[in-house]
């Protein structure tokens, strides 16, 4: 198992010329797609944590812990070559992780009234932190697909891309709905 908190350190201050480090020590520049999406995924799991921070409800509270977690795993993916993953084990994404995305995601929604509207991001604090999740989210799969064209990646971060934003806005109408906040349609005519 590779030691995460020496490599950490080791690495740590290494970056003033442009360039950082894989987890195999490889420097590639931070201009690259790989640390694009891996400082996508660092901002999209620490936007969570804010959530986590500040949300009364331990059932949500607990599907964001897991989010999470799957982040780090993505993330540990995308910084290693596919001969670490197998030397030291890296915990891998799979179609596991993206399914129980789908059933959080229909457990939350079953407890929501339908809407045929499109709906303002906003209500109580914690439903616009997760519409602000939500929208990171995209721009972190927009950065994924981008780097799929490039390299070979797990196509499983796509699909648990995909169903994470969708997640994050059933969390978002929920969070509302118990904070008894009401939806805000859009308005075309304004």
């Amino acid at each position: 198992m590779i030691d995460y908190e020496n490599n950490f350190m080791r690495f740590s201050r290494s970056g003033d010329e442009g360039e950082t480090c894989l987890c195999d020590g490889k420097r590639i520049g931070k201009n690259s797609l790989r640390i694009e999406v891996n400082g996508n995924l660092d901002e999209l799991n620490s936007l969570i944590g804010i959530i986590v921070a500040q949300i009364k409800n331990e059932n949500v509270k607990n599907i964001l812990l897991q989010v999470q977690n799957d982040l780090f795993v993505v993330g540990a993916e995308i910084a290693s070559s596919e001969k670490e993953k197998i030397n030291y084990k890296i915990p891998t994404l799979t179609t596991k992780h993206t399914k129980m995305i789908e059933k959080f995601t229909n457990e939350i929604e079953n407890q929501l009234e339908p809407i045929n509207k499109f709906i303002l991001p906003g209500g109580s604090l914690n439903a616009a932190f997760l519409q602000t999740a939500r929208a990171v989210c995209r721009r972190t799969e927009r950065s994924v697909v981008a780097l799929s064209k490039k390299e070979k990646i797990n196509e499983e971060f796509l699909k648990y891309c995909n169903r994470l934003s969708s997640l994050l806005f059933v969390l978002a109408r929920f969070e509302n709905k118990i904070s008894g906040i009401k939806e805000i349609e859009w308005n075309s005519e304004k």
